[in-house]
């Protein structure tokens, strides 16, 4: 046994996922998980810190001992559960919590110098935990030209890729991203952003209901699509570009959303926005598939494998193709990052490549992070 823990926060900032996984060469094998909230105060931060505002560096440095706390207290929580000890574990992947992603440069500055940032002090989970950690996974793709972002094609193409099967895994947390894997050869995986994913439908939630999110999709269920509203949406220049691409809330946010429903010219209900938002998601992952005829199998992960009504939209928009949750291939969807990030510490410890240069455009494959050791 080979215990390797990932730590995992995405943009949506809903909560730590902390995932034990024993993983081999041959083997990925997820074993237990804890979810943790980020605190309320520490949350709001999270928010002002991804937006320009006032103070920034200070902000920024108290948040990245914060996360950190927070993600060496679910490794903690975890380990006790499991009852282990830190010498059970080799080493802890963190992902981090990105606050800023601007692969091609800021607006109106797009260079050779642009960046990706994640917090989470590893050397405070270190201390903390007593485990080796290896984080700042994106910021090496970065420096050899590529996006940063999607990550999780690697270890996709590890864990779910089948001879003779050509699959999408998608992910859908607060942005989406597809994963194309073409049997077992990882040279044919492809993959990028498809574009918003939960983000938009629960910001706009939080908005009007003072909820974080909807619930399964009922209230987007109890709205209606106005499709001017959604042609308008489609029509950004995001959705019709080709690979590699990533996106983030830097560029779709409630802002850009106002920007929209104000060239409408008319007042739209604030459920058939919800529903006009859930259809964008649905519309924008269904196109990418179905640009790829061989794919007749779609496995889902991430918090949006838990919204009917988006999951109910995804079969209806792919008839042709088989829609199901990463759970039937014996993932949970909740842990599919986590377990990536543990296997991507587990990629740095055996020097073996953690991005894809198919997918984030890098002039070649590399191995990821950086590691801070806890002694």
């Amino acid at each position: 046994m080979a215990y390797y823990i990932g730590v995992m926060s995405g943009t949506s900032m809903d909560g730590v996922d902390a995932i034990l996984t024993d993983i081999t060469d041959t083997s990925i094998a997820p074993i237990a998980a804890v979810s943790i909230p980020y605190p309320a105060e520490l949350l709001e931060l999270l928010h002002q810190l991804c937006t320009v505002s006032p103070n920034e560096i200070n902000h920024l440095g108290q948040a990245d001992r914060a996360v950190g706390r927070v993600f060496a207290e679910a490794v903690n929580k975890l380990l006790a559960e499991q009852h282990l000890s830190p010498a059970d574990i080799r080493a802890i992947g963190s992902h981090g919590q990105t606050v800023r992603h601007y692969p091609d440069g800021p607006p109106g500055h797009q260079d050779d110098n642009g960046f990706t940032l994640q917090i989470g002090d590893p050397n405070t989970i270190s201390s903390l935990t007593g485990i080796d950690v290896v984080a700042d996974f994106r910021r090496k793709d970065i420096a050899y030209g590529g996006q940063g972002a999607p990550l999780v094609p690697a270890f996709h193409a590890a864990r779910f890729a089948e001879a003779g099967e050509h699959r999408a895994i998608v992910n859908i947390g607060g942005f989406a991203n597809i994963t194309v894997l073409e049997g077992v050869d990882a040279g044919a995986t492809r993959g990028f952003d498809t574009g918003p994913g939960n983000t938009l439908m629960d910001a706009w939630c939080l908005q009007h209901l003072n909820q974080p999110f909807d619930r399964d999709g009922n209230w987007a269920a109890s709205g209606t699509v106005n499709q001017p509203l959604l042609n308008s949406l489609l029509a950004d220049p995001y959705f019709s570009g080709t690979g590699p691409k990533s996106t983030g809330r830097e560029y779709f946010n409630l802002v850009w959303l106002r920007h929209h429903l104000h060239d409408m010219g008319t007042s739209i209900a604030p459920e058939d926005v919800q529903a006009t938002l859930l259809a964008l998601t649905a519309t924008t992952i269904a196109n990418a598939i179905r640009a790829l005829e061989q794919v007749k199998q779609c496995y889902v992960c991430g918090g949006g494998a838990f919204n009917g009504e988006l999951m109910t939209q995804l079969g209806e928009l792919l008839p042709d193709c088989t829609v199901k949750a990463t759970d039937s291939l014996a993932l949970h969807p909740q842990w599919v990052e986590g377990v990536a990030f543990a296997w991507l510490a587990w990629a740095y410890l055996h020097r073996v490549p953690g991005n894809v240069p198919n997918v984030t455009g890098a002039s070649r494959a590399v191995v990821l992070g950086s590691l801070t050791l806890a002694d």
